[in-house]
């Protein structure tokens, strides 16, 4: 199994920033993927996941209505479009499925 985010980088508040994970070593379309971040000192938190088929999702309240998580099984790529960017989303962003974890994307919100 291999997961490899992209996409990451430095944002000004208010900014954007689409985050890409290319996954491969297993049946992409037959498992729900999600999106972690840690920030600086703090715990993993989740931050959204998609069911296999990409009709499910479901947010961490810290960033509903702000982050959209989808997939696109026919690339094996998991996407997070991240809009109105906050200093506090400032973290490393993983991918995941069950247990594997990609290495992570640094996003770095600051003016």
């Amino acid at each position: 199994v291999q997961l490899v985010e992209s996409g990451g980088g430095l944002v000004q508040p208010g900014g954007s920033l689409r985050l890409s994970c290319a996954a491969s070593g297993f049946t992409f379309s037959s498992y729900a993927m999600s999106w972690y971040r840690q920030a600086p000192g703090k715990e993993r938190e989740l931050v959204a996941v998609v069911g296999s088929a990409g009709d499910i999702t479901h947010y961490a309240d810290s960033v509903k209505g702000r982050f959209t998580i989808s997939r696109d099984n026919a690339k094996s790529t998991l996407y997070l479009q991240m809009n109105s960017l906050k200093p506090e989303d400032t973290a490393v962003y993983y991918c995941r499925c069950n247990n594997y974890l990609g290495q992570g994307t640094q996003v770095t919100v600051s003016s």
